[in-house]
């Protein structure tokens, strides 16, 4: 197109276009007296006949016509002579800036030290990072979205290294503060003049609003009559839209439609039509009524060629400048001179000011232009960049809103340059001071957020479309205000600290409009309806929560700020409580002796929120008042007397009670908002600003309240007080009538206000709180994620808050707590708690979950049982409290404290008592432990005993006074000590015993002894050396008692061997020969004597086997009395091997899959990952993977990849699909030889016919139980028994119960995938689909190792490997889940298909069945009627026998099927008495076939034939005894390229000449092959020439 265009393009060049001389042009200029007149006249002429001549431009003319008649003048007189001479001249004289300035294109790799940037904005590119010292700091790489620039040479960028080499400040060239002194004055003036015209051009271009008429000075000498249908892009409308519409409205073709929609997307507009106005209106009206039927149309202008011209050339002018000001900054200065100069319209009136607020209307080109262009000048100089921030703050109101009624994203949004300007501390803070930049941004914020509710708090509830939108778009000032913030003053003015309380004043009133938002109340009765929006509310909060953290940092910086702050958040926050009352009903509260008045308020029954910002601020103040002691040295200008506690605690109180009530199942009927929300609060983005700040406000509320009257209120709001304050709860409570679930929540509920005693008092790790350091309570959070597992750095990183920058500090302090350990098996490295750490384990850590805590506590009792410690988790020793909050350690010594401690003791001491459980128990131990620390550190750091005011210890040891006759606390737990049913609480009772008696100790030594440093000094170490005896003592009376058990074992071994002397030898033997046969290449055991079946099988080793759970990752032996270990696993139907696909099943109810066709037309495949976990940790994945589908589907309404309706789920290691589990089984025990005299398959066939017919003779007379033909029932009774054999014994299953179940599991999915039915484990199906799901997966894969030219064994990957263990075992196992008869029915008519029996009816051809499939059913069935057999006869016996029974059948199928042939001339022949007995053999087929046999020709090729079909017969049957009885296969079948034939057949226990099997068994196999061949079916498959299946191959791929 472009090549067709260009002659066309230079046939209209006018002569005074190519004769154009751009100097003369400029000499005019220079002397004209109305510059900018001469200037527009100029363009007036030119830019017509050069852009927009025809609807397909060629861009490379314009560029070239551009250069050299527009932009090539412009030059000329901005130099004053050539610019080829001038401008070399100028970048030589200039001194180029030391920023870098490179703007980012959208994907470029950005690069942030994290060390010394200034904040996670400054960023660098990959030039000056490479040359730069921050590659080797700590460093994050990402990728731009664009928009930005590199911050290299911006000294408040970064703390070190601001430079690259690259803009590395040359010291020897003098400083030049004026870039403008290395131009001369012309040409300054001539530069001003031209940028003030083309600036000014181009700014009226790109914001000229009409679509006919061009700006006055600028119209055309002739006016063409053409237009253009120009085309704008939205964020609203899709592509495929777009394109459709396209095609109907301009008659395009796809091609074309999509080429004009991505230019749309790209660039912002595209002309889809040209012509004249009409015809462009046609294409605007299709357009806009296919786009405007169910949203906002696609913009479309109809605009003159002329105006669309100028508007390119505008584009182009400011590409030019943006070049041309590259040469010189002196150019720089005086463009960003003719931008922010101020026009004659007064305020806002610059060239800048008109582009900034004309935004929002230019297309996305015109936008990227002119912004890049900001970039490289304003932002370049930094006296303008000031000035231009000045004026973009001035704008900042109204630049939002436009951004607000925008459709395009941020990026393209002038806005975006917030960041640029609002992250350099000194410009942040003189926008603060000059312009309230922070009260700005907040008011601009809360303008946008006008849904209020009645008490004006911030409702979500029913946004619609068009307010969700603007609720995301407004999130973006929250980020311009963290920008702000982002790094704090080292010196304060008095205007900035003026300025800053009034933003934080404005942002008080934005807190106190989400103070108490969303409430909800509890559902009784019915369930909630509708979800309630809470999404909206939260991610408020989470993007709020660096800004409040921001602003408690900046008031910490300066004491007047923060004491007016806490002035001010104190007053907003009475004003959100009202009064305190909130109209609720005053009580009076007495107990143990105190009393206090408080209100009636019920959480369960009346409105509750979680939100609750104003409360958290003023925790947040109040630690900072204590952590700058400014609370200490400025008490006077603190309004702290006239604090309400009870007011401060009143809201976060209720808040973590409807925590304690969720969990204890009251909020059910409320849904899943709830219970998110609760999440959330706990979750590491939003706990810092909630629920750790609700912990401190409690905190500084206790610390000024009698802590009698704290625990009261507390007891209160917990609904639990009349339960504490009714003596005979647990006797009235302990009836058969009582309702269960009230006592389920109620326990739970006393479990978590316990917890919450725990957390007040016990939480010192916040700076201000504690007398700790901020690494200090970052290494308490990593040593109880440690706590739990070694854990990665990416887990751990997860698992920690992060600050406004992205950090955690982990990384100073990890060292210190943990050990890194290299990646192994797992591929990860992971760090481990150093044991000296684990001393500061605290079980109930406020940050543990649940699920948490229990695995934390059962590491912990592991490592001490591994460490040979008692188990008991004592609370650590605790840093004190700073002297604000250093009451709160009263809470446990208070009167009411004692009360609840005696009351759940008195519950547990009561035998029938049902009020307390274990747990309550538990947190009621460790509190007291936590008090005895408590006082025990008292007494170590005091100098008098006087000084001491804690006697906990005291107060424990004498009778409480109510009620009358309550023994104390300590004899309540002497008593518990002895308790039975308290087991695993006597370690920590006896710990807190043992500390009790150390304190009394001490208060005895210090009552008698005169204190002194060095007597104190002295007692100490008599102490811990009396403890110290006292452990040795105890240590080798220990070690003494275990020498004397061992002794006693000892002797009872060998007594036990004396009088076993013929066992032991014989346990000795068979333990040598499995280590020997263990060895797989050991010299002793040659391959010609390793045989995988019969009774004369090699013993297989019978290793350990122990494995990991990945869930878990606890080890277990495999054994069947152990909980059941299973691999994950995908059973799917398959057709791979199909070599009939017509064949269909039609209905599979009522389907019999007992025998497989040989055309394997559909099979049950099953495959596995290899990866094991036990079946408990399974479910309970299983099940949460369920209800997470459930929830996500009920919110997202989409699918997964997987179906978990129909049980698929992802490996929670390798997230393969999976849909079952296959249950690991040990490997079956040896077979014994049984009789002496093995029997030949003739006796063990009439063996076996006996006990069939006994089974039929069973079946019958159970059938006929109920018929009244008597004299039927006698000649049953009158079948003679087989010997041995006893149809009543009923076997003992082995395996344990949760085995039994996964065996279940595994066989009904098998079931219910092979047939496509409904599940049905009673189904005798089951079994069935079993065994052929083994026998299948064994073809499949051997199918597999040939096509991969791969040897047999020791070459399949180990997820294969496990999977054919575990199937094979499974298989061997399954019928002991099943019906007995059931599968034994089964054996009967699989055998009955080989040997005659009369009472089974409809006995398949053996062309019809695939005999591999046979074989596995008949072995593994076997066992059903074996289990019954008293007699001796070997298991291994029979299935030798059936293996060879099968084998006689296969051989039949391959002769019957075989095609007869020549013996070829260059083949060498077979052995002579091979061929012989193979073309004697065929000739008996002949002759019970008759005239329907095929003649054969050749004995060779009969025997090649036989040898290439039974081969994979052969091998699969090989792979299938090697699982089943674990015997090392030889090495010639471990290896490829060599004859496998004989190695199988020695293997296999088969003679290497086949035929033997039939010349052998002559008087066995002459009735069964006449049986074979006589079968109705056999003699139609001749008959009719009917299609059967073949099973000779002569491929290469099979060595015989």
């Amino acid at each position: 197109m472009a090549a067709e265009s260009e002659p066309d393009v230079q046939a209209t060049l006018c002569s005074d276009l190519l004769n154009f001389s751009a100097r003369d042009t400029a000499l005019k200029w220079l002397q004209a007296t109305d510059l900018p007149k001469d200037v527009y006249l100029h363009l007036a002429r030119y830019v017509l006949k050069i852009f927009c001549r025809s609807p397909n431009p060629n861009p490379k003319n314009e560029d070239m016509l551009t250069q050299h008649i527009l932009t090539g003048p412009m030059e000329w007189y901005l130099c004053g002579e050539d610019p080829a001479t001038s401008i070399p001249k100028l970048e030589q004289a200039n001194r180029p800036s030391q920023l870098c300035g490179r703007v980012f294109k959208v994907g470029e790799p950005t690069y942030s030290c994290r060390d010394c940037a200034a904040d996670p904005t400054c960023v660098l590119c990959m030039e000056c990072f490479l040359g730069s010292v921050h590659k080797e700091h700590r460093y994050r790489m990402t990728t731009s979205g664009g928009g930005g620039f590199c911050d290299c040479g911006d000294m408040e960028a970064w703390k070190n290294g601001p430079y690259c080499q690259k803009h590395e400040p040359n010291s020897s060239d003098p400083s030049v503060e004026d870039p403008l002194a290395h131009l001369s004055e012309d040409m300054i003036a001539r530069a001003y003049n031209i940028f003030s015209i083309m600036v000014k051009y181009a700014v009226d271009m790109l914001t000229w609003e009409k679509e006919d008429e061009l700006p006055a000075g600028l119209e055309p000498p002739e006016r063409q009559d053409s237009y253009y249908c120009m085309l704008f892009n939205d964020e609203v409308h899709t592509y495929e839209q777009v394109i459709y519409t396209l095609q109907k409205a301009v008659s395009c073709t796809h091609k074309e439609a999509v080429s004009f929609a991505t230019t749309v997307d790209r660039d912002g507009r595209k002309s889809v039509r040209f012509g004249d106005f009409q015809f462009c209106e046609q294409a605007k009206t299709v357009i806009v009524r296919n786009t405007g039927r169910q949203s906002k149309p696609l913009k479309v202008q109809i605009m003159h060629s002329s105006v669309v011209a100028h508007q390119c050339f505008g584009l182009k002018v400011l590409s030019w400048l943006g070049h041309v000001i590259g040469y010189s900054e002196g150019l720089r200065r005086v463009l960003c001179q003719v931008a922010l100069q101020e026009g004659p319209e007064g305020e806002n009136s610059s060239l800048a000011d008109k582009l900034m607020l004309g935004d929002s209307k230019l297309w996305k080109g015109a936008r990227t232009v002119y912004h890049q262009l900001f970039m490289s000048s304003l932002l370049m100089d930094l006296k303008y960049k000031k000035i231009f921030a000045l004026q973009f703050a001035k704008n900042y109101r109204r630049l939002q809103t436009d951004f607000m009624e925008d459709d395009h994203e941020r990026v393209m949004s002038v806005s975006a340059l917030s960041v640029q300007l609002f992250t350099v501390p000194t410009l942040a803070r003189m926008l603060i001071t000059e312009q309230s930049l922070l009260t700005v941004i907040i008011r601009t914020f809360m303008d946008h957020l006008r849904h209020r509710d009645l008490q004006g708090r911030f409702q979500f509830e029913r946004y619609t479309a068009q307010q969700a939108f603007k609720f995301r778009r407004v999130q973006s000032l929250i980020g311009d205000l963290k920008y702000v913030l982002i790094s704090r003053p080292t010196e304060w003015t008095d205007k900035l600290r003026e300025k800053f309380l009034e933003g934080f004043e404005a942002f008080l009133e934005l807190l106190k409009c989400m103070q108490g938002m969303d409430p909800v109340t509890r559902q009784v009765g019915q369930h909630i309806e509708m979800e309630p929006e809470w999404e909206a509310a939260f991610t408020l909060q989470m993007k709020l929560t660096h800004i409040t953290s921001m602003m408690q940092e900046w008031c910490s910086t300066d004491e007047k700020v923060l004491i007016e702050a806490y002035k001010q958040c104190l007053v907003v926050l009475m004003q959100c409580h009202s009064g305190f009352t909130d109209g609720e009903q005053p009580i009076t509260l007495s107990m143990c002796g105190h009393s206090v008045d408080t209100i009636r308020y019920c959480v369960s029954q009346e409105k509750v929120s979680i939100h609750l910002p104003v409360s958290r601020l003023l925790a947040g103040l109040h630690v900072l008042l204590s952590k700058t002691e400014v609370a200490y040295r400025f008490p006077e200008q603190l309004p702290l007397c006239e604090l309400s506690p009870p007011m401060l605690i009143e809201h976060p109180l209720r808040c973590l009670v409807l925590c304690a009530q969720v969990h204890a199942g009251m909020w059910r009927r409320n849904g899943f908002s709830l219970v998110n929300q609760i999440y959330y609060y706990h979750n590491v983005k939003c706990r810092v600003e909630m629920f750790d700040k609700d912990l401190l406000m409690l905190q500084a509320g206790a610390s000024m309240m009698d802590p009698n009257h704290f625990l009261m209120i507390v007891l209160s709001r917990f609904e639990l007080y009349e339960i504490f304050n009714t003596p005979d709860y647990g006797k009235r409570y302990s009836g058969e009538n009582t309702n269960k679930d009230v006592i389920q929540q109620n326990s739970t509920l006393i479990e978590e206000m316990l917890h919450l005693i725990m957390m007040v008092v016990g939480e010192r790790f916040s700076p201000g709180a504690g007398q700790v350091s901020a690494s200090d309570e970052i290494k308490r959070e990593i040593i109880h994620q440690l706590c739990i597992r070694s854990m990665a750095h990416s887990e751990l990183v997860k698992a920690l808050p992060e600050d406004e920058n992205k950090e955690t500090g982990m990384e100073t302090v990890i060292e210190a707590v943990a050990l890194f350990k290299k990646p192994g098996l797992t591929g990860r490295g992971l760090y481990e708690l150093k044991p000296e750490c684990a001393k500061d384990f605290n079980l109930y850590f406020y940050h543990y979950s649940r699920a948490d805590q229990s695995k934390a506590e059962e590491a912990q009792r592991k490592r001490k049982r591994q460490n040979g410690e008692d188990t008991a988790l004592p609370p650590p020793v605790l840093p004190p409290f700073c002297p604000l909050f250093a009451s709160l350690g009263n809470l446990l010594q208070c009167d009411v404290f004692l009360g609840i401690l005696g009351t759940v003791l008195q519950w547990t001491v009561e035998p029938s008592g049902c009020a307390w459980s274990e747990s309550m128990l538990q947190r009621v131990l460790h509190l007291i432990g936590m008090a005895l620390l408590e006082e025990r550190q008292q007494l170590e750091s005091s100098s008098e005993d006087n000084d001491v005011t804690f006697n906990f210890s005291h107060k424990i040891s004498r009778p409480r006074e109510a009620p009358s006759n309550c023994p104390s606390v300590l004899s309540m737990l002497e008593t518990l000590q002895n308790a039975p049913h308290l087991e695993v609480h006597k370690d920590m009772i006896r710990w807190i015993l043992k500390t009790f008696s150390s304190i009394k100790k001490i208060r005895e030594q210090t009552a008698t002894t005169p204190v002194s440093e060095t007597g104190g000094q002295a007692l100490e170490e008599t102490v811990r050396d009396q403890d110290k005896a006292e452990r040795k003592r105890k240590a080798e009376m220990a070690r003494l008692r275990r020498e004397k058990i061992m002794a006693q074992m000892s002797e009872m071994q060998r007594h036990f061997i004396d009088e076993n002397k013929e066992l032991f030898q014989q346990s000795l033997e068979e333990l040598e020969a499995s280590t020997s046969t263990a060895l797989e290449h050991s010299p002793s055991l040659p391959d010609a004597v390793l045989v995988a079946l019969g009774p004369g099988r090699t013993r297989g080793s019978e290793k350990r086997q122990v494995v990991t759970c990945i869930l878990c990752q606890e080890e277990q032996d495999i054994k069947a009395h152990n909980k059941a270990m299973v691999l994950a696993a995908f059973v799917q139907r398959s057709t791979v091997m199909s070599k009939n696909r017509r064949r269909v099943m039609h209905d599979p109810e009522n389907y019999d899959p007992l025998f497989m066709h040989p055309d394997l037309s559909c099979g049950t495949h099953t495959g596995s990952c290899g990866h094991i976990m036990h079946s408990h940790c399974w479910q309970r994945y299983f099940d949460a993977v369920q209800a997470k589908e459930q929830r996500r589907q009920q919110r997202l309404r989409v699918h997964t990849s997987y179906e978990v309706e129909n049980g698929e789920f992802l490996c929670p290691l390798c997230e393969c699909l999976s849909n079952t589990v296959i249950p690991l089984l040990p490997p079956p025990r040896a077979c014994s030889p049984g009789i002496s005299e093995q029997q030949n398959l003739n006796q063990w066939l009439k063996t076996i016919s006996q006990q069939m017919n006994v089974l039929h003779s069973l079946k019958k007379k159970q059938n006929s139980s109920s018929s009244p033909d008597a004299e039927a029932a006698d000649r049953m009774d009158e079948t003679p028994l087989a010997e041995g054999f006893r149809p009543d014994l009923q076997p003992k299953n082995p395996y344990s119960s949760s085995i039994k179940e996964m065996l279940t599991t595994f066989g009904t999915a098998t079931y219910k995938v092979g047939l496509k039915v409904h599940p049905n484990e009673q189904d005798p199906r089951v079994p069935i689909m079993c065994w052929g799901s083994c026998a299948y997966t064994i073809q499949s894969i051997e199918r597999q190792l040939i096509d991969e030219e791969k040897p047999l064994f020791g070459s399949l990957p180990c997820r294969q490997d496990d999977c054919l263990n575990s199937l094979t075992r499974f298989g061997a196992a399954c019928w002991t889940v099943s019906s007995l008869p059931a599968v034994q029915s089964h054996f009967i008519r699989l055998l009955a298909a080989l040997v005659p029996d009369e009472q089974v009816e409809n006995s398949p051809c053996i062309l019809d069945v695939d005999m591999f499939h046979l074989l596995v059913s008949l072995v593994l069935s076997y066992s059903t009627v074996h289990c019954q057999d008293v007699s001796g006869l070997s298991l291994a016996a029979g299935e030798l026998h059936l293996f060879h029974l099968v084998t006689m059948a296969h051989i039949v199928q391959i002769l019957l099927t075989s095609v007869p042939g020549g013996t070829p001339m260059d083949q060498e022949s077979g052995p002579e008495e091979d061929e012989e007995a193979v073309l004697s053999l065929y000739t008996v087929l002949q002759q019970y076939k008759g005239s329907a046999c095929r003649e054969a020709c050749s004995g060779w090729h009969l025997w090649r034939c036989l040898k290439a079909g039974i081969l994979p017969y052969l091998r699969c049957a090989a792979l299938f005894f090697h699982h089943l009885n674990v015997v090392r296969p030889p090495t010639g079948l471990q290896v490829s390229g060599v004859s496998q034939f004989e190695q199988l057949c020695g293997y296999l226990c088969l003679p290497t000449s086949l035929l033997q099997l039939f010349q052998s068994n002559r008087e066995v196999v002459d009735p069964l092959l006449q049986r074979w061949c006589g079968h109705p079916e056999m003699l139609n498959y001749m008959k009719d020439n009917q299609t059967f299946q073949r099973y000779f191959f002569l491929t290469k791929k099979y060595i015989f």
